[in-house]
């Protein structure tokens, strides 16, 4: 009988631990006036990332802010290579605007290195 529990026990956590090891990667959908918010928890060692698809010429206005500091940027891929129109380390709140001048997916990342979970929250504003 305690075999079966030791069991079931071990295949819940074998189960449960990928699901808690997961990054976030939300895919953009802004609403009718241009906009997208979130808020998220972002675990230790783990990344958040916010990407969609962008055409020129467009200007998207960001800010964000976390309890925590976090590693933040934007980028794109062009080919093998990556583009970081933005890049702060250490910092628990930033804003700015992207200025679209080619069409690429970008994306807005933030990454948690320190040893506790990181409540954030951020907006986005596509002129």
């Amino acid at each position: 009988m305690r075999r079966h529990i030791w069991v079931g026990a071990v295949i819940a956590l074998a189960v449960a631990l990928p699901v808690a090891a997961r990054a976030e990667v939300v895919d953009i959908t802004w609403d009718a006036a241009g906009r997208f918010e979130r808020q998220l928890t972002v675990a230790p060692g783990k990344f958040a990332e916010v990407c969609g698809k962008l055409n020129p010429p467009a200007d998207v206005q960001w800010q964000f802010s976390g309890n925590v500091p976090l590693n933040f940027n934007i980028h794109y891929h062009e080919g093998k290579a990556v583009k970081f129109p933005a890049k702060q380390d250490d910092v628990a709140k930033g804003s700015g605007k992207l200025g679209v001048k080619m069409q690429q997916d970008y994306c807005w990342m933030w990454t948690n290195k320190s040893d506790g979970d990181v409540k954030m929250s951020f907006s986005l504003q596509k002129r």
